[in-house]
């Protein structure tokens, strides 16, 4: 038996990872040859069915043929369905140019996902998160179907933190806060009347799930975390620690309409966490309620209307509707414009 700690040993361990290393840059380059092979032949098969006007009964005929001379000539995977695929991603992702550089780290499956989402700003989103979260094709399937990217764009809570915003590399809070959050991996059925620690208790043991719903640089740190003062214990609900924002987060969870008390509650956690267990280099810690409904009148009247540290979002346990949240955003549009237009009457 060969000694772990031998020069043996080492060679081996050097060698495997040299072959590990090479196999996989060898599948990335098979995969991105292959992602503009198909964009190319897409390409082809507009050109061929335009000749400067699109004329669709043609193009389908196209198609059909081409699938038979290819199967014929070359084999199997160039199906109708195939080639309407390689079709329609010259046609996503084409935007007149000449080539297309797709991205290495995401493969066929990645860019079929995408491909289903219309609008082009969620498009760019989701191709450029998901190569650089490395997301899985499951994990990119759940966060179309979540409207994660929509979600994301309801917590904007003011024009200028927009994730789309592009001339900044300062890391906003606002960037990693979604509105509301989806539970729906916890497959608790409605009517809903679950208690809080149950819900709690639910996440816990779908941590995974969860740290993919929270997002990006989340770590957890503890559940009902104690923090005590000379006199007194308190117990936060979750806490996690974002490397990315390099601050704690706090979530205190409610399975009702926000209150005057939750927000005034965590309020305090915040302040007491940053008194007795942020250290020097850590920026400031971060509450978020999550509640099952927001009262307007609590948001615009309480601290969470000034509060850069506290936040309220809703979280639902089923998925939303496309139409559920166009409602949501187009409520959280009003309370920002409403809010804009008084800052500008008083300017």
């Amino acid at each position: 038996m060969i000694d772990s700690k031998s020069p043996e040993m080492s060679l081996i361990q050097d060698v495997v990872r040299i072959l590990q290393s090479a196999r996989q840059n060898a599948y990335r380059a098979v995969n991105t040859a292959m992602l503009e092979a198909y964009w190319q032949i897409g390409k082809r098969i507009v050109e061929e069915e335009q000749f400067g006007e699109i004329r669709a009964a043609y193009g389908e005929g196209i198609i059909k043929q081409l699938s038979k001379d290819l199967s014929r000539e070359i084999g199997k995977g160039f199906s109708v369905a195939n080639l309407e695929n390689f079709r329609k991603f010259y046609l996503t992702f084409s935007d007149n140019q000449k080539s297309y550089a797709v991205r290495r780290e995401l493969s066929w499956t990645h860019y079929r996902l995408i491909m289903r989402v219309e609008d082009p700003a969620a498009r760019t989103y989701y191709e450029n998160e998901c190569a650089d979260q490395m997301w899985s094709t499951r994990t990119l399937e759940r966060n179309i179907n979540s409207h994660y990217y929509q979600r994301l764009l309801s917590s904007q809570t003011r024009p200028e933190t927009s994730i789309l915003n592009q001339n900044s590399d300062k890391i906003l809070s606002n960037d990693f806060i979604k509105d509301p959050y989806v539970f729906e991996f916890l497959n608790i059925s409605e009517p809903i009347n679950a208690l809080e620690q149950d819900i709690e208790k639910a996440l816990i043991g779908n941590l995974q799930h969860f740290l993919l719903e929270l997002g990006k640089g989340f770590s957890f740190v503890g559940r009902q975390f104690r923090i005590s003062t000379e006199t007194s214990h308190f117990y936060i609900d979750l806490v996690f620690y974002n490397y990315l924002l390099k601050c704690f987060v706090l979530f205190d969870l409610k399975t009702g309409k926000l209150t005057h008390q939750d927000t005034g509650q965590m309020d305090m956690y915040i302040r007491m966490f940053d008194d007795l267990k942020k250290q020097d280099d850590d920026n400031p810690t971060i509450g978020i309620i999550l509640c099952t409904e927001k009262d307007e009148t609590v948001v615009k009247y309480s601290i969470l209307n000034d509060s850069k540290q506290l936040f309220a979002t809703k979280y639902m346990l089923y998925l939303p509707t496309e139409e559920e949240l166009i409602a949501e955003i187009e409520r959280e549009k009003r309370a920002i414009e409403n809010t804009l237009e008084k800052e500008r009457k008083i300017l």
